[in-house]
C-alpha cells in the first residue's frame, strides 16, 4: 500500500514495459517519446509537481479536504433535488465496476445487459413525457435544451433556410444555466435569441423555434396549448424543459403541443453531485428522430426469433457520415441514465405517484402556511416550488442559522423547493424561519393532506405511465438486485477482460477515487 498510485493501478510491470520496448526497438520510454513527440511542443523540464501520495495518504487528504466542507440541507431546486436512492441500485449500480466501466456499448453482442439498462431509461422518458421516441440519455439539462435548439433549427424547411429564418424565442422564466448554454451555442449558428415572456410575445414569423420550461423556473406551472399553436402556426416548433416527477403529475407536454421534450434525469435516484453528474434526456416524435442527438437503443428479433438489442440508426455517430454527424457516440451519460431506469423499475407507476404526490403535498401545505404568515406567492399553480415575496438578506440569515440553504433570486424574493425526502418537521422548520423573518408567532401546527393538489384541472395527467410489465414486477430490494445482476451477467466490462474496441469513455476507473 506504500508503492505510488501510478505503479498500482493499471501497470503495466517493469517486465510488460521492456517487453514492449524491445518491440518497438527503443531502449526507453523517454527515447520513444522523443521519437513520436515533436520537440517544438515539448516540455523539458520536470513539471512542478508535489510529491505523489499513496492511496491511504490521497484518501486521508481527500477526506480531511471534505471535511472543511459545511453541509447544509438544500431546498434551493433549480433543478439538482435531495432523493432517496435506492440502497441496491447505489451498492450494485453506482458502486459497482462492472456498470460503472462499461459505457460506450460498441458491441452490442457483448453489451446486451447495459443496453437493457438503458432501453429501459428510454422507455420511461417516452412514457412519462407522451412522445414518440427518446434517445438513452443526453449530458444534462442545459446542454440537452442547446441540442433542442439545434435539432429545431436543422428541421428547417428549405423556405424558412432560404429566408434566413434565425429567431429562437425563449421565455424568460427558464433555469439561469440552461439560459447561459443556449447564449453560448446559439452564437456561433448565428441563431438570435429573444428573451420574453411566452404570454405577451407575438411571433413574427422569423422564428424557427421556441422553448419554455414546464413548470417554470420559478415554480408555476402554466399551459403552453395556446402559445404551441401559435409557434406551430408561424412555422415554428416548440421545446419543452421538463421536470420528470412533475411530469408523473401533470399532462404529458406531447399532449399539448410540444414538439421536442427535454430535461434531466436527476430526480430519478440520482446524487446532487455538487452539480453534477446527471443524465439528461431527449424525446420527440418519430418523425425527426433523424435529426435527434444522441443514442437511441432499439429492438431486433434474430433469425431464431430471439430478442437482441443494438444501437440504431447509426447515422447520427461520428464514424459515418462526419460532416452531417447529429452527435457522436459519447455523447451521454450511461451510468446515471442506468441509475435513473433502475429508479423507475423499482418503484414503478404507483411509486413514483406517491413520491410526486408527497412532493407537492408538501408544497401545498408550506404555501398555505406561509400565507396564513402574510406572505404572497408568485403563483398559485405548482408543483414542488415556491417563490416567496419576502426580504431575501433576513431570510437568507436566520435560514443560515436552522442549517438551511435557499434560492435567492431578487432582494424581496426567496424562492424554494421541496423533494422526494422532505418531511413534516422539515416544513414546519421553514414556516418557523418565515415567522422569525416577519416578526410573527409560528403557527401551531402545520398539518399535511396527502390528497392536496393545486395543480389545474386542465394540466392534471389523465394518460397511464410505465404500463410496460419491466416497470411494474421489481419493486423488492431481492427482485431488483437480482434483476440488475442478470443483466450485469450478459455484459462483458473491462471487469471481465480487455475490450478490442475501447476508448477514453471505457476504462477500467481506480476504485480509490470512487
Amino acid at each position: 500500500m506504500l508503492e505510488q498510485f501510478v505503479n498500482r493501478h493499471i501497470g503495466p510491470s517493469e517486465r510488460d514495459v521492456k517487453e514492449m520496448l524491445d518491440t518497438i526497438g527503443v531502449k526507453s520510454v523517454d527515447e520513444l517519446i522523443g521519437q513520436v513527440m515533436p520537440q517544438s511542443i515539448r516540455l523539458h523540464k520536470p513539471l512542478a509537481l508535489d510529491e505523489p501520495m499513496t492511496e491511504v495518504q490521497f484518501a486521508a487528504h481527500i477526506r480531511s479536504l471534505a471535511e472543511r466542507n459545511q453541509t447544509l440541507r438544500s431546498f434551493i431546486g433549480m433543478g439538482y433535488y435531495p432523493n432517496s436512492i435506492p440502497a441496491a441500485i447505489i451498492r450494485n449500480v453506482f458502486e459497482n465496476p462492472s456498470w460503472y466501466t462499461s459505457y460506450t456499448p460498441y458491441q452490442a453482442e457483448i453489451s446486451q445487459g447495459r443496453l437493457e439498462a438503458l432501453l429501459n431509461f428510454q422507455t420511461m422518458v417516452v412514457s412519462l413525457t407522451g412522445m414518440e421516441i427518446a434517445n438513452c440519455s443526453l449530458l444534462d439539462e442545459a446542454t440537452a435544451t442547446a441540442e433542442a435548439m439545434l435539432m429545431m433549427y436543422a428541421l428547417r424547411t428549405r423556405e424558412q433556410q432560404k429566408a434566413g429564418v434565425n429567431v429562437l424565442f425563449v421565455d424568460a422564466n427558464i433555469f439561469p444555466q440552461t439560459l447561459d448554454v443556449l447564449l453560448t451555442r446559439s452564437e456561433p449558428f448565428g441563431i438570435e435569441l429573444v428573451v420574453d415572456n411566452f404570454e405577451e410575445y407575438e411571433f413574427s414569423g422569423r422564428e424557427f423555434g421556441a422553448i419554455v420550461q414546464y413548470p417554470a423556473a420559478a415554480g408555476e406551472v402554466r399551459n403552453y396549448t395556446a402559445f404551441a399553436e401559435a409557434a406551430h402556426t408561424a412555422g415554428a416548433k416548440v421545446a419543452a424543459v421538463c421536470d420528470l416527477m412533475a411530469l408523473v403529475l401533470l399532462k404529458a407536454p406531447a399532449e399539448w403541443g410540444a414538439d421536442i421534450a427535454v430535461g434531466s434525469s436527476q430526480r430519478f435516484g440520482l446524487p446532487m453531485g455538487f452539480g453534477g453528474p446527471s443524465a439528461g434526456y431527449m424525446a420527440t416524435k418519430d418523425a425527426y428522430k433523424r435529426n435527434m442527438p444522441g443514442r437511441i437503443i432499439g429492438v431486433s428479433v434474430d433469425r431464431l426469433g430471439n430478442r437482441a438489442l443494438r444501437m440504431a440508426l447509426q447515422t447520427r455517430e461520428q464514424h459515418i457520415k462526419r460532416e452531417r454527424a447529429t452527435s457522436n457516440i459519447c455523447t451521454a451519460s450511461a451510468l446515471m441514465a442506468s441509475m435513473s431506469g433502475f429508479y423507475a423499475v423499482y418503484n414503478g407507476p404507483e411509486g413514483l405517484k406517491r413520491i410526486a404526490q408527497h412532493i407537492h403535498s408538501h408544497t401545498v401545505a408550506l404555501a398555505e402556511a406561509l400565507k396564513h404568515l402574510g406572505y404572497e406567492l408568485r403563483s398559485e399553480c405548482y408543483f414542488d416550488t415556491l417563490e416567496v415575496g419576502a426580504e431575501a438578506a433576513v431570510v437568507q440569515d436566520i435560514a443560515l442559522a436552522h442549517g438551511i440553504n435557499f434560492f435567492y433570486p431578487a432582494e424581496d424574493r426567496v424562492r424554494l423547493s421541496l423533494d422526494e425526502i422532505t418531511t413534516p418537521e422539515e416544513v414546519a422548520e421553514i414556516v418557523e424561519i418565515f415567522a422569525e423573518a416577519a416578526g410573527k408567532k409560528m403557527p401551531k401546527s402545520v398539518k399535511i393532506d396527502e390528497e392536496a393538489s393545486v395543480v389545474p384541472a386542465d394540466l392534471v395527467r389523465e394518460s397511464a405511465i410505465l404500463t410496460q410489465p419491466v416497470f411494474n414486477k421489481y419493486h423488492s430490494e431481492t427482485e431488483l438486485m437480482r434483476y440488475i445482476k442478470r443483466l450485469e451477467h450478459r455484459d462483458i466490462s473491462l471487469a471481465d477482460s480487455m475490450i478490442s474496441l475501447g476508448s477514453c469513455t471505457m476504462k477500467l476507473n481506480p476504485a480509490v477515487t470512487m
